[in-house]
């Protein structure tokens, strides 16, 4: 429980991403987020010799070209998940449920994850980092935009 609280609700985040400037909790979420930026393929197809970055797109692959698996289909619109979990946050739309409300303001969220990103408007903290200045940021989208722009100002020196 003590692990859990310190990784999950604290904002100590000691691993980052020297190519995205993310940054993690414990050493596991970083390597796996690290393979995003290689060309690393570990999952094999036991069908064919595909190989794929990460699991979702080894499960995708198995249900779409070999029909190994099993899809989440929405009753609505017949759009098609891999997990059980994408589709129940999608039923959520087709119902206009907003269940989850920012504390700081009246807006309202489909999921937990929609509610967690936006809080970070009403927060000073700032989790992705510049693998070039160090400066902070607290979205992905806006250290990717500085890094290139970093990178072009490198390139003119």
């Amino acid at each position: 429980m003590k692990l859990h609280i310190a990784v999950v609700h604290s904002n100590i985040r000691p691993h980052h991403c020297p190519y995205c400037g993310m940054r993690f909790a414990t050493k596991q979420n970083f390597k796996r987020h690290l393979v995003v930026h290689t060309d690393a393929k570990t999952y094999s197809c036991s069908h064919c010799l595909e190989r794929f970055k990460t699991y979702g797109q080894h499960k995708r692959h198995l249900l779409e070209s070999h029909n190994e698996g099993t899809w989440f289909t929405c009753h609505i619109c017949e759009k098609k998940y891999i997990q059980q979990c994408q589709l129940k946050r999608h039923l959520l739309r087709h119902e206009g449920t907003k269940p989850y409300i920012c504390s700081e303001c009246p807006k309202r969220f489909y999921t937990a994850d929609g509610l967690k990103t936006h809080q970070t408007v009403h927060s000073d903290y700032k989790k992705f980092i510049c693998g070039l200045c160090n400066k902070l940021f607290k979205r992905m989208g806006t250290v990717k935009r500085h890094f290139n722009k970093c990178c072009t100002l490198l390139e003119f020196d």
